[in-house]
């Protein structure tokens, strides 16, 4: 029998390397499972050769990662529940999809994954190393499909989920790309303003001779220095920047920036609508699969984007551990989530259509969005156009207010 060399872990996380001698690395797989390990990778040969290769091809990997957009795992997923319906082997099928990908990163992961299956690991467990690609919520679901013996159900659990996702967040991408667009022209107008419009206006000024306003004076003040340290403005812009997002990615600028939009008008009725919609579809989704409810709340909780939602949930686990029913666990948070929601918990609890019941709160909630998402610009267009012509009037007085004066003289 050839000699192997090979890598292993426990559920406890402790490594093994060693030799073995085995007939296949399926042979190898069992033979580490039965003593209480899974395989990592293995290869014929010695141990210090083949690890140095496995450490190679680990670095290969471990490129700087790219997001994987969630249309390409929405579609991944699709295909993956087709092929394993239609009887094609999972590897194969891991390996047919690879070449389908979009994204190098996906790609790589899903030909590890073939790899890691073909050594005898579950779906769901060489999933486990790629946590910023396939997500808790995925995981799980899969290992109850695992254990159920209906993987393909379970992928379908996942593609209704991703897709009721996906229409979510295009419906906020849609929303907020009209506003973002007008205040970003807006500003390089008025950099380009100040950098070429204004000290043309600056020498026809001093041609004229006249004693210039306050306001005046402070436009042609701020655009002497734009230009002079045009360099500087940029790098403290984005130092500005980079340091606001890094603030908000902290544990206490995440509360802070999560409570604001919690409480800033016409925003904060979407963000709790969005949240709930999330929050309710994700342990739907779950629940459906068959995962336990407190692992469902912990799971779920992971998979929301506001700081206030994800506490709501994690407590909730807690409590309902403790024997509460979850209508009951909701109550203490009517400030995120609608009294509806317990009220209809209670009557999914009492008929056993937990599940069902989330879901079609999930429905509405996303209903809300796709309205209040429609109506967000022609709300929003009045303001831009307030805060617009606002500026655009400030400029035009300080620089007009001379010339004028100059007629009154005359």
């Amino acid at each position: 029998m050839p000699l192997y060399s090979y890598k292993a872990k426990n559920i406890k996380g402790e490594e093994e390397s060693g030799t073995l001698e085995a007939q296949s690395t399926s042979h190898l797989a069992k033979i580490i499972r039965q003593k209480g390990y899974f395989l990592l990778w293995a290869e014929e040969g010695e141990l210090k050769k083949n690890y140095k290769k496995s450490f190679i091809k680990r670095i290969k990997f471990s490129k700087i990662f790219v997001k994987v957009p969630l249309k390409e795992k929405l579609f991944f997923t699709k295909n993956l529940g087709v092929m394993m319906k239609t009887g094609v082997s999972l590897p194969r099928a891991l390996e047919i999809l690879s070449k389908q990908g979009k994204t190098e990163s996906f790609k790589n992961a899903l030909q590890e994954i073939s790899k890691r299956i073909t050594k005898g690991e579950n779906l769901s467990e060489s999933m486990e190393s790629f946590p910023k690609i396939f997500s808790k919520l995925y995981r799980e679901t899969l290992k109850v499909g695992e254990e159920t013996g209906k993987i393909d159900e379970s992928l379908n659990v996942l593609s209704l989920q991703m897709e009721r996702e996906n229409t979510l967040k295009s419906h906020i991408r849609t929303a907020m790309a009209y506003p973002l667009i007008v205040l970003v022209v807006a500003f390089l107008i008025g950099i380009l303003m100040f950098l070429f419009i204004v000290p043309k206006m600056e020498d026809a000024f001093k041609d004229l001779g006249i004693e210039l306003p306050l306001i005046t004076r402070l436009l042609l003040s701020f655009s002497g220095f734009l230009i002079s340290h045009l360099v500087l403005f940029i790098f403290v812009l984005l130092v500005l920047i980079v340091s606001l997002i890094c603030f908000f990615k902290s544990k206490r600028g995440e509360k802070i920036k999560d409570a604001l939009f919690l409480k800033i008008p016409l925003i904060s009725k979407i963000v709790r609508q969005v949240n709930c919609a999330l929050a309710l579809r994700t342990l739907s989704s779950l629940l459906g699969a068959g995962v336990p409810i407190v692992r469902s709340l912990e799971v779920a909780s992971g998979s929301l984007g506001n700081f206030y939602f994800r506490q709501s949930l994690k407590q909730s686990a807690i409590i309902v551990e403790k024997g509460k029913k979850l209508s009951e666990a909701l109550q203490p948070y009517q400030n995120l989530y609608l009294p509806m929601v317990s009220e209809m918990l209670k009557v999914g609890e009492e008929t056993g259509e937990t599940a069902r019941v989330l879901a079609k709160l999930a429905d509405f909630y996303e209903e809300e969005v796709e309205a209040a998402t429609k109506k967000l610009s022609s709300v929003i267009e009045p303001f831009l156009i307030i805060i617009v012509g606002g500026v655009v009037g400030f400029f035009a007085i300080a620089m007009l207010q001379p010339i004028f004066s100059i007629g009154s003289r005359l």
